[in-house]
């Protein structure tokens, strides 16, 4: 009897080793992913665009004007209290200066009338009159100009208030291609040019050249 149960013995004891020992399982690795990124080009190529952006203006006829810059072309009235000899009307040269009695050429290019007046007041006072009261106020103003797609593109003597729908009326109004949203004004401040682009309701400024472009459509 004994001689029986030994063989059943081994074989529950070989069943249970096997159960005990972990199942292994063979994964195969996964091969390692290439991530790309985009580089960008620092530096643009012959076949990129690059935008190129135009200030627009911003204003209308009820907004505060700039203080006015005297320039070359502009007429004023100055008024030396007391001073017949010196009181005139005298204009702003090529070069952005006015000649005066006493005190020669006195740089107004840039300035505005109340500075110019302050600066005759200070030469005065440099060995010529003790406590000089001065006045400047300008009489003519310098012209505009307006070209492109306008009747009768030209040069017009500036009128206080000017928008660019006034100054396209007084052109004889846009030709049969002239862009009511496509005007360029191109301003001299202080000698540096500046371009932007401005509203029909933009007040110009004496010595601007208003440009009205051409619509494609």
């Amino acid at each position: 009897m004994r001689s029986r149960c030994l063989p059943v013995m081994a074989l529950a004891v070989l069943s249970l080793a096997a159960c005990a020992r972990p199942h292994t399982r063979t994964v195969q690795p996964l091969p390692p992913r290439v991530l790309q990124y985009p580089v960008e080009d620092p530096q643009p190529t012959q076949a990129q665009a690059v935008p190129v952006t135009v200030p627009v203006a911003q204003g209308g006829p009820f907004a505060p004007e700039p203080p006015y810059m005297l320039d070359s072309g502009d007429r004023l009235r100055i008024v030396v209290f007391g001073q017949q000899n010196l009181t005139n009307t005298y204009s702003v040269d090529a070069s952005g200066k006015i000649a005066m009695p006493l005190i020669g050429s006195v740089p107004a290019r840039g300035l505005t009338p109340q500075q110019l007046a302050q600066s005759i007041a200070a030469s005065l006072r440099r060995g010529f009159m003790r406590d000089p009261s001065v006045s400047a106020e300008v009489v003519t103003y310098r012209p505009f100009f307006i070209l492109g797609e306008v009747n009768n593109p030209g040069q017009y003597p500036y009128v206080a208030h000017m928008t660019v729908e006034t100054a396209v009326a007084i052109a004889g109004g846009y030709g049969p291609r002239g862009s009511k949203r496509d005007v360029i004004i191109s301003r001299t401040v202080r000698g540096v040019m500046t371009k932007f682009k401005a509203p029909i309701n933009f007040q110009i400024q004496p010595g601007d050249t208003v440009r009205v472009k051409e619509r494609w459509f």
